[in-house]
């Protein structure tokens, strides 16, 4: 049974549409890949999944259970996170702090709880601050704790932006173009950290440009071009169909309408 699953989603901005009938299924513990060229669709077809938009017509369901139009906290809150092309961070906050924010979506007391420092509070907020140093070591950004965020490069920043997302304790992380910015070694090391989210039992649906990341982590890869569907299989199907091909090297591909 598909633990996501996005069915005949729509979604369009004036007359532009996005998204067009895109539908396919993610398996718990596997590691699914959304490529296409730009403005193909994907990353509005993962704010559609996360809750950033409301898809025009469609669903998306999460355990069986329909998300679609759902906010984004609520979404997080039911074991679905998600990382940003662009590393969100509050830069003036240290790299702990700012992975203990992930946990907030975990915790039983409010900002009054917290400011009141109620009984218990401060045992749930040393738990807090243990499993956010667990999760930087599991990035191998524990030494880095108590820097500010600004501080570090490009790439350590979509670390800690990983381990906030992990600490939310997801059952399925989307990665949004996760490989972007880093170099070869950078590269090398977010494989194998997400063989690693994987191995942990978290299933991973990533949108990637980079293809010698995509086809050496993923299970499965969906192909998006001007928002349609275009081919899906595993990485050996993917890279020969003749649709890919064409629109990877140029040409014009054959659109086959949804029944």
């Amino acid at each position: 049974m598909a633990l996501l699953e996005v069915q005949d989603v729509r979604r369009s901005f004036g007359g532009l549409v996005a998204v067009d009938r895109v539908s396919f299924q993610v398996h718990a513990g596997r590691i699914k890949a959304v490529i296409g060229p730009n403005g193909a669709g994907k990353t509005t077809l993962f704010n559609v999944i996360s809750g950033l938009l409301k898809p025009d017509t469609g669903q998306v369901r999460f355990h069986q259970r329909v998300i679609s139009g759902w906010k984004p906290y609520r979404i997080a809150r039911i074991g679905l996170s998600r990382t940003f092309q662009n590393p969100s961070l509050f830069l003036r906050m240290s790299v702990l702090e700012n992975v203990m924010v992930g946990r907030h979506g975990r915790t039983r007391w409010d900002f009054l709880g917290c400011g009141l420092r109620v009984p218990g509070q401060g045992r749930e907020e040393q738990a807090i601050r243990e499993s956010a140093l667990e999760w930087l070591g599991y990035v191998g950004l524990a030494p880095w704790a108590s820097a500010p965020a600004g501080a570090l490069a490009f790439g350590q920043r979509r670390m800690v932006e990983l381990a906030r997302a992990l600490a939310t304790e997801p059952e399925l992380l989307l990665l949004d173009e996760p490989a972007s910015g880093l170099n070869n070694k950078e590269k090398e090391d977010l494989g194998g950290v997400i063989r690693k989210i994987r191995g942990r039992g978290i299933t991973v649906l990533l949108v990637e440009h980079d293809m010698s990341v995509v086809m050496g982590l993923s299970d499965e890869i969906l192909v998006l071009h001007n928002g349609v569907t275009i081919a899906e299989g595993t990485p050996a199907v993917v890279q020969s169909d003749p649709n890919v091909i064409r629109v990877y090297l140029g040409g014009e591909f054959q659109h086959v309408a949804p029944s």
